[in-house]
């Protein structure tokens, strides 16, 4: 298929709430998905949501093997997840560190919930429904939150930790999200 321009902070369209998929396992569908995959795989970015290529519809893709550029993060299971629902299983939160395909070169200090359930459907319709903690649970809000309109910066409450990569951890190669 192909890689797509990911569009960056500033563009109205990233500020948009995103449509629910009415229709799945169409050709259309799974080319989104495909360019999707190409766009976030040739980045190296741990997740994409449609909005970031410029449509605005409720997909998100994410997913962590082994990479080099996220080292001690634990693995997350490749998923193409479909009109997503969040609900959290306590109110306990903590900080991370996040980047964005969407602001590069960036990085900053956003608190997510630690745990929480995610339903949603996968291409062809079926339904996904999990429970996850940690970087997992980080993604999927991170990716969620841009079929909403929202970038993490919107979501950082300390803005001493926001700025630049590399001069936030020197000498680190690090990649967004």
């Amino acid at each position: 298929m192909a890689i797509k321009p990911v569009l960056r902070m500033g563009d109205p369209r990233l500020l948009e709430i995103s449509s629910r998929v009415e229709l799945f396992n169409t050709p259309e569908l799974h080319e989104l998905i495909q360019d999707m995959h190409d766009t976030m795989e040739s980045l190296d970015g741990a997740g994409l949501a449609a909005p970031q290529i410029g449509v605005s519809l409720q997909v998100v893709i994410f997913g962590v093997g082994h990479n080099p550029r996220y080292p001690d993060a634990e693995q997350v299971p490749y998923t193409v997840l479909i009109n997503p629902e969040l609900s959290t299983i306590n109110e306990e939160m903590e900080e991370g560190w996040e980047g964005c395909l969407s602001v590069p070169g960036m990085r900053g200090k956003v608190p997510r919930y630690k745990q929480l359930r995610y339903k949603g459907f996968d291409p062809k319709g079926e339904k996904i429904d999990r429970v996850v903690e940690g970087f997992h649970a980080r993604v999927v809000q991170h990716e969620v939150d841009h079929l909403n309109g929202i970038l993490y910066p919107m979501r950082i409450e300390d803005m001493r930790f926001f700025g630049f990569t590399e001069v936030l951890f020197p000498g680190q190669e690090l990649v967004d999200e």
